[in-house]
């Protein structure tokens, strides 16, 4: 697979990158540990470098799983993880102390099994602590080695250019897809002006995207999807429309519609770098099968245009949670 680097950062990954949330916590019953190492290892061997945890998946669970899993290959993987929830917890408020910072940096350490974080997000904003104070931190630990980089997670435009100016900024991660298209506005002309790197998650909209899923389908009861509005019944009966779309684009190129929408991410920008999950094998093959994609100009018009003329329905968040994005 070829490889990206995340802005001006000097920090090199796979061009598709593994979001790992999804084998711990959130979309259901964890997967099976070996299941899940076994995954992890094949994606390793199929060129993916990059790989996205948070000490809130779980919590904790989720990086104890990477720290064994890619303890093999350490120095030839990068890892990012995150800091922000109290006590790791995301049901939670934020808390991005400098001393809680810390703390997390020296147990994500020992459960990574690892001698520093490759890239350090702040998960989300912090309102009760000055983002100068929070990329304070984190660049004491870039200097102690302890961090190579430093990120932040669906910040707003005004926090991320003062956490830049005190310890430079290799990615943003937020949501992105064909889906849910708001960083075009502010953010990704942000980023492009201060050389940062993105990272999007749900690049398949948490899974609908590709296809797999309808207005009949049943989410186990720990599924976060149960509280997404736009993944309610009525509104993935609405949203159909898009799948159907992107189905008939995937036929001319002989891919899958997950195969066109990461295509389509990539195509964006040279500095974005999409990290889907999955806990499916065939699922992993299909996602990195799009790196191998290319959407000409004309392809890309074709996709913007058709895609503008059909409203999503459904808002990305519940109220409570859209609440911590931004700032």
């Amino acid at each position: 697979m070829e490889t990206r680097t995340l802005g001006n950062s000097g920090l090199t990954v796979s061009a598709l990158g593994l979001g790992c949330m999804g084998l711990s916590y959130g979309y259901g019953p964890a997967t099976d540990k070996q299941n899940a190492i076994d995954l992890l290892r094949a994606a390793f061997d199929k060129g993916v470098t990059f790989f996205d945890t948070a000490e809130a998946y779980g919590p904790f669970a989720n990086e104890e799983l990477l720290g064994e899993a890619l303890q093999p290959f350490r120095d030839q993987v990068v890892i990012a993880t995150k800091f922000g929830f109290q006590q790791g917890d995301s049901t939670k408020g934020q808390d991005s102390r400098p001393e809680r910072i810390r703390q997390v940096a020296e147990e994500a350490l020992m459960r990574l099994r690892t001698d520093r974080i490759d890239l350090f997000y702040q998960h989300r904003v912090d309102p009760n602590v000055p983002i100068e104070d929070v990329a304070g931190t984190v660049k004491e630990l870039i200097q102690e080695g302890k961090v190579k980089h430093f990120g932040m997670s669906e910040a707003g435009v005004e926090s991320i250019r003062k956490a830049h100016a005190v310890q430079p900024l290799a990615a943003l991660q937020s949501e992105y897809s064909l889906w849910w298209r708001e960083p075009e506005k502010e953010i990704l002309p942000a980023l492009d002006e201060l050389g940062i790197g993105f990272v999007p998650f749900s690049p398949l909209g948490k899974g609908f995207l590709t296809g797999k899923i309808d207005e009949n389908t049943q989410f186990d009861k720990t599924d976060f999807r149960n509280v997404v509005p736009r993944f309610s019944e009525d509104n993935r009966k609405a949203n159909q429309k898009l799948v159907d779309l992107l189905g008939d684009l995937a036929k001319q190129k002989a891919a899958t519609p997950a195969q066109i929408a990461l295509a389509w991410l990539l195509a964006q920008k040279p500095w974005i770098v999409p990290i889907p999950g999955t806990t499916k094998r065939h699922r992993l093959e299909e996602n990195i099968g799009a790196s191998a994609i290319e959407l000409s100009a004309d392809d890309i018009n074709q996709i913007d245009t058709t895609f503008s003329q059909i409203p999503v329905q459904g808002d990305r968040y519940p109220a409570h949670l859209q609440k911590r994005v931004g700032g």
